[in-house]
């Protein structure tokens, strides 16, 4: 496993090292500070707490505003930096917008900007229906840093000829070196703790002050209490998120009968998600796509020749192979250009089966969901529930899908409703004109699917 650590997080490796310095220096010379007065023992430890606390205020800010985790958990599903999606490509956004404090109150609030900004205006009349969702809990620098990263963005390179080693960037993992500087930390703590009581003795026997010999630490009733404490807090937490957490399968990806590409067929060919699958439109399901609907292409498409597909492991995917895998699902002789002969009479041609797909999105059976709901009357695209599917090859479960996170998406979701007088909006809604009406009047900045009865629990339990 490579460690990778990014700029951010030099900045508190650096003042981290500067204060084991300090203290490390300060304990060196202790047996001087045994010769001296109180006050010196005091200075030691009120100099050594300010260095712990200008390091904690210096170096976690910088950590936490990270534009690109920032932008990949809030933007993402709807931009890119460097192309038109969902919503706009946002390199470039300095000279397309006001300047001052104008793409803060617009991503704090879209829908109150549209109403009394030109700008915000022409932006919804390009990109509408869609109506940016508002991020009013961003702070000004976090919205700050993730505009710096859509700045300085730069596509990934390309890959090599051989196709083999370019999967792509290896990911940042810093598991490992906070764990490091978190063992480090408890034993300095553990240090200044033995340094504090040498220096108490030392102190009493210069004041001629008679003591008892001090607790070792690992019998110290307060040390042990204070460590099984901590770790039934940490036990705690962790057994709370294992149990909240069964039966999800955020980031589940299972090995297909057929390497399908998404990127290949959605993001390439920008073959639309509705044709593959219809039921998302009409009804509860989105339905997995029969063999004679890729057959409606690959009766043409009959090898691969596009860009090299690599698999998660790194392997290179034959994609002519692939496809005459589903010619033997589908009972197709692709040297004749057809079906084989029905032989054994049961309606299909000799050889023909279903491909036994894995499926990777799984509810609860007491869960209702309704993708023509979401697709049709919301508005919604794939992406808010699936992720960037136009970019996976392989697909995997982009999202929880849990509880929370969709009452969450109800909670921050505007409905739009239908206006009399251009026609345009949602008719679904107009049993709710109450709340149109209120807008109108000022009552209210906006309707969420929130208001509406989209957190009761019986608009998504049985």
């Amino acid at each position: 496993m490579s460690i990778t650590v990014e700029p951010k997080k030099i900045k508190f490796c650096w003042n981290f090292v500067i204060f084991l310095y300090y203290v490390c220096t300060r304990i060196r010379n202790f047996s001087t500070l045994a010769r001296t007065d109180m006050s010196e023992y005091k200075k030691l430890f009120n100099k050594s707490f300010a260095s712990l606390l200008l390091v904690l205020m210096f170096s976690f800010p910088v950590i936490a505003q990270d534009g690109e985790a920032l932008f990949k958990a809030n933007c993402a599903n709807c931009h890119k930096p460097d192309a038109d999606f969902t919503g706009p490509a946002l390199q470039g956004w300095r000279t397309r917008v006001p300047e001052g404090d104008w793409i803060y109150n617009w991503i704090h609030s879209p829908a109150k900007m549209i109403e009394t900004d030109k700008t915000a205006k022409e932006i919804f009349e390009k990109w509408k229906p869609t109506v940016m969702t508002p991020f009013p809990q961003l702070t000004h620098e976090e919205i700050d840093a993730i505009m710096k990263y859509v700045d300085d963005y730069a596509p990934p390179s390309a890959a090599p000829a051989g196709g083999v080693a370019a999967v792509g960037a290896p990911q940042s993992d810093n598991t490992l070196l906070y764990g490091i500087l978190t063992l480090v930390l408890a034993l300095v703590a553990l240090i200044l703790l033995q340094v504090n009581s040498n220096l108490r003795k030392l102190a009493d026997e210069k004041e001629g002050i008679k003591r008892g010999e001090p607790v070792p630490f690992y019998k110290n009733k307060t040390y042990l209490m204070a460590g099984i404490l901590i770790l039934f807090g940490v036990g705690g937490y962790y057994t709370i998120n294992a149990a909240i957490g069964l039966g999800r399968q955020k980031s589940y990806m299972p090995t297909q009968p057929i390497y399908y590409s998404h990127k290949v067929h959605a993001g390439v060919n920008q073959i639309s998600c509705l044709y593959c699958h219809g039921g998302a439109q009409f009804g509860k399901q989105a339905n997995i796509p029969s063999v004679n609907v890729c057959m409606n292409c690959h009766m043409a498409v009959k090898e691969y020749k596009g860009d090299p597909i690599i698999r998660e492991d790194g392997i290179q995917v034959d994609g002519t192979k692939e496809i005459q895998k589903l010619y033997s699902y589908a009972g197709w002789n692709p040297e004749t250009n057809s079906y084989n002969a029905d032989k054994n009479g049961d309606g299909q041609p000799d050889g023909a089966r279903p491909i036994e797909w894995v499926r990777i999105h799984n509810l609860p059976d007491h869960v209702y969901f309704n993708h023509s709901q979401h697709v049709v009357v919301g508005k919604q695209q794939c992406q808010t529930c699936h992720g960037n599917i136009q970019d996976m090859n392989e697909v995997y479960q982009f999202a929880d899908l849990s509880m929370g996170w969709c009452v969450n998406c109800h909670r921050d979701t505007k409905v739009d409703f239908l206006n009399r007088e251009t026609g345009e909006g949602n008719r679904f809604y107009s049993i709710y004109e109450k709340f149109h009406q209120d807008i109108k009047d000022k009552k209210m900045d906006s309707v969420t699917v929130g208001n509406i009865g989209g957190t009761e629990c019986q608009k998504c339990h049985y």
